[in-house]
């Protein structure tokens, strides 16, 4: 029987489980806030790399699976793509009541007893089951064989139905939620960590783009509609698509960043006529963080943009996944008739505080209903 006092005692034994913790990405820096609000929580998770990730999450809450022992793991992740599923079912999670995971694929997967709760906070659905090719490409997949690829599809369709209960970022995700894993989910938006961007002064002449150098993030599209509008624009962020992406901007005023600390990110964004969003994102937490530096956002006008954005207000939207419709944004943007404090001010809706506010109380109403359902 479920402990009658789940959330409400310093006892009830509560697990935390993330994808990987071996890079710095968007979904890390949300657990973050799920680790701090679970404090005494442990973390499991398949890989870490605490360079990267150590001041997020304490090393020593940190379990990793036996892929870590694996050579080159860390840099090599994606890779793993098979090996993810037999990783995170592996995990003995029976001493805990409650496990709260947060996923873009693998986390939802774990095991745990008949009588604990898991809430799984789900950042995307598992791109190899919605966006296969773009999936293939971006992660360095080309090699696996499709049936392979079927057999990840078969397992997180099981995976989905295992936790008791799906929070999504976005309504954008709760949607495909409902799509691929017939499941409903409850929506709490990311948080934008405020105190890493700050309204600045100087004003640069560069468009910005900040992510993941991967196919389906289509930097691609951004390079070439910055080359038709003559327009000069920063890449920050690496990955695997990196080689072919600087091939792409050669003769343009496309410039490539690599990885860059707070600090840098921080004048970037504050500088930028405007922060570029050239794919559909299932949440968008970029533009939010262009506006808490005081700037404006463009991004394609699908997927998550369309909850974190309000066009005219705090950006634009363009309408078509061409260089042709950014390009024209581009060619008409003002980046004066967008007020600095204005945007500041919407980013600050979408604080840590809040976010954690309602995530657990969130939380510990799917458990007290499930506690109901279980005694």
């Amino acid at each position: 029987m479920l402990n009658r006092s789940l959330l409400k005692e310093p006892f009830v034994r509560v697990a935390l489980v993330h994808d990987y913790l071996n890079q710095r990405g968007g979904a890390e820096r949300v657990f973050r806030h799920v680790a701090d609000l679970y404090a005494h929580a442990p973390v499991y998770t398949s890989i870490t790399d605490a360079r990267a990730t150590g001041d997020l999450v304490a090393p020593a809450r940190v379990h990793t699976s036996p892929l870590q022992r694996i050579p080159g793991a860390s840099k090599h992740f994606r890779y793993l793509a098979p090996l993810y599923p037999l990783a995170f079912e592996a995990f003995d999670l029976r001493a805990y009541d409650l496990i709260v995971s947060t996923t873009t694929a693998w986390a939802k997967g774990v095991r745990f007893r008949p009588d604990a709760v898991h809430v799984c906070y789900i950042h995307s659905v598992s791109r190899f089951v919605f966006d296969y090719e773009r999936y293939v490409g971006g992660f360095g997949l080309a090699m696996l064989a499709r049936p392979l690829m079927h057999g990840l599809v078969a397992w997180d369709r099981r995976a989905a139905a295992r936790p008791t209960a799906f929070i999504a970022n976005s309504q954008n995700v709760a949607a495909r939620v409902r799509r691929y894993y017939s499941r409903e989910a409850s929506v709490v938006h990311c948080p934008v960590d405020l105190e890493r961007f700050a309204v600045g002064a100087v004003r640069g002449d560069h468009y910005l783009v900040v992510s993941r150098l991967l196919a389906y993030k289509r930097i691609d599209l951004a390079i070439d509609a910055c080359r038709l509008a003559k327009a000069r624009l920063i890449v920050v962020g690496d990955g695997p698509a990196r080689r072919q992406l600087e091939a792409r901007a050669a003769g343009t005023r496309t410039e490539f960043a690599g990885a860059v600390d707070d600090a840098q990110l921080r004048a970037l964004m504050q500088s930028a006529r405007a922060v570029i969003v050239p794919g559909e994102e299932d949440y968008g937490l970029v533009p939010l963080e262009a506006n808490a530096s005081g700037r404006p956002a463009i991004a394609y006008g699908r997927g998550g943009a369309l909850e974190t954005m309000r066009p005219g207000v705090t950006g634009e939207h363009f309408d078509e996944p061409t260089p042709a419709s950014l390009a024209a944004v581009l060619a008409r943007f003002d980046a004066e008739r967008y007020d600095p404090v204005a945007l500041r001010a919407h980013a600050e809706q979408f604080s840590p505080a809040r976010f954690k506010a309602r995530f657990g109380s969130l939380v510990a109403a799917i458990a007290e209903r499930a506690r109901g359902g279980l005694a």
